[in-house]
């Protein structure tokens, strides 16, 4: 007898390295004019709840997306950077959907490396910055080393260079490289933005209704900062907010030893392609041209998004399919002289998330603390398939419904792990181990706190110093206050420790099984 399909459809949208303060929604809510417009993830948060105080609980990508995936903290799945295995133990998200009767379909990416347990050191996996999570099934490939959409855009008749990184440079023979002023060389109807969306909507009408789960991956606005015509121009540096930033890197380092470094290492080129210099030197006018090009590539972003939607709305499936809209992390844009997603500044953590679920009310703006663990159980949920019990986080589906958990709670959490990779070696350079090369943060509306594992702490007073310019971790008159928040966070580790299996016990009458409260 065949099993019966499942009704539900899912569309996952994962956008990459977009920032939670980048959503005209919320800032409409707050009285403030946007600059960026996105008539599509509009229309998504008119229709759906957004959530303003959510962040992703680790950086850079790999480890993001782990627990996204995988719904833990970096503390329990441990792939810490983009170079680190996931532990094949752990369940994720795909392989949960495929007990429920799905095969998840994934365009993008994932930037996970594989449990070397399961295959031989010679697997070429290892060679790239982290590759595909096992249990998606690939519909439109990016991939590490992007060998998908340069063959897509050879198949379209554009000469790649022999250098073919080389498409992100900016147009025209005397572009000098970084500027982020002129034209992407790689037109709007081939840019990796537009190959997503092709990639996307070819899996769809293949389906020809029947129900899917897509996570429909794009690759921007990640670096390198250059934005195909006419998004290029779409902005003005003008309109752009200035950098939040100490008057020089010199004494922006003075805060912390970690920072010191990032300021005193970071590159340009891993930002501009085929640039030289340092990130810390850009002047007001180079970052607000940035800014621009970044609010371009997300207008870009918008565009192709509406290509999807009009698509689900002309096949009817729009009004049955729960819509999750999100990025694995955030950008620090040259605030406090940083570039990428580095550290423990807000910029790198804090991310959009926006979720338009079938017959739910939609507009709402919710404030409570909400982190990327979330997601796994919260799609599961509404699936309504089981959560694996070793999920740190829970269902917003509550939010969703316009109700608020009176046990909900009332902290952001988030880590780094900052060990030696291939590129960038802090470690070293401070004198850690590879084990001791770690921060965690607990953050409330009032303070937020930085725990290192070997390094001095970090407190700041959210309402009298936002931006977190000054450290008062030693200052006396706050010693019991960061008493209190290193308590909380030694607490929240406790409390979030691998329960895998500990929700089971032997008894005298057998195994029994306690349901997770």
């Amino acid at each position: 007898m065949r099993r019966a399909m499942p009704k539900q459809n899912v569309l996952l949208v994962v956008v990459d390295q977009w920032r939670g303060d980048h959503i005209p929604h919320i800032q409409r809510a707050d009285g403030r004019t946007p600059v960026l417009r996105t008539p599509n993830l509009d229309r998504l948060c008119a229709e759906g709840t957004t959530f303003r105080n959510h962040v992703t609980t680790t950086v850079p990508c790999g480890p993001a997306r782990a627990s996204l995936l995988t719904g833990l903290y970096q503390m329990n799945h441990r792939a810490c950077q983009n170079t680190i295995p996931l532990d094949s133990r752990h369940d994720t998200l795909p392989r949960a959907l495929r007990r429920a009767g799905y095969e998840p379909a994934l365009v993008g990416y994932t930037t996970t490396a594989p449990d070397p347990r399961t295959t031989g050191p010679a697997d070429p996996r290892y060679t790239v910055l982290g590759d595909t999570m096992d249990g998606w099934r690939p519909v439109g490939e990016f991939g590490p080393a992007h060998d998908a959409y340069f063959g897509w855009l050879a198949q379209q008749g554009f000469p790649l260079p022999p250098n073919r990184d080389d498409i992100w440079l900016p147009e025209g023979e005397d572009a000098v490289p970084g500027a982020t002023d002129r034209p992407s060389r790689v037109p709007a109807e081939l840019s990796d933005s537009a190959y997503f969306t092709e990639r996307a909507l070819s899996y769809l009408k293949g389906r020809d209704g029947l129900p899917f789960f897509l996570h429909l991956g794009y690759y921007r606005p990640h670096p390198p900062f250059v934005a195909s015509a006419p998004y290029h121009a779409m902005y003005s540096p003008a309109d752009m907010a200035a950098p939040v930033r100490a008057e020089s890197a010199l004494a922006e380092a003075e805060q912390h030893p970690l920072l010191r470094f990032y300021l005193e290492n970071g590159l340009n080129r891993g930002f501009f392609q085929g640039a030289e210099g340092m990130v810390a030197d850009l002047d007001e006018a180079a970052i607000r041209q940035m800014r621009a090009t970044y609010c371009g590539m997300m207008t870009e972003i918008d565009d192709q998004l509406g290509r999807v939607m009009a698509w689900l709305d002309e096949t009817g499936q729009w009004d049955e399919t729960l819509v999750v809209f999100t990025s694995d992390h955030g950008e620090q844009l040259g605030d406090h002289h940083l570039l990428g997603k580095v550290g423990y500044f807000d910029e790198s953590f804090r991310i959009p998330l926006v979720i338009k679920a079938p017959y739910q009310k939609g507009g709402g703006i919710v404030d409570a603390p909400t982190e990327s663990i979330d997601l796994m159980p919260t799609m599961l949920n509404w699936l309504g398939a089981p959560i694996p019990n070793a999920v740190d986080g829970r269902s917003l589906m509550p939010f969703v419904r316009g109700e608020t958990p009176a046990d909900w709670r009332t902290e952001l959490h988030y880590e780094y792990d900052f060990r030696d990779i291939h590129y960038s070696r802090p470690e070293t350079a401070l004198g850690l181990g590879m084990e001791d090369a770690s921060l965690c943060v607990v953050q409330d509306k009032h303070y937020k706190y930085v725990h290192f594992a070997a390094l001095p702490p970090l407190f700041f007073d959210l309402r009298a110093d936002p931006n977190q310019f000054h450290n008062l971790a030693a200052d006396p008159a706050h010693a019991g206050l960061v008493r209190d928040y290193a308590q909380r966070a030694l607490s929240w580790r406790l409390r979030h420790a691998d329960r895998t299996l500990t929700h089971h016990r032997a008894t005298p009458a057998g195994l029994e099984t306690r349901k997770r409260v």
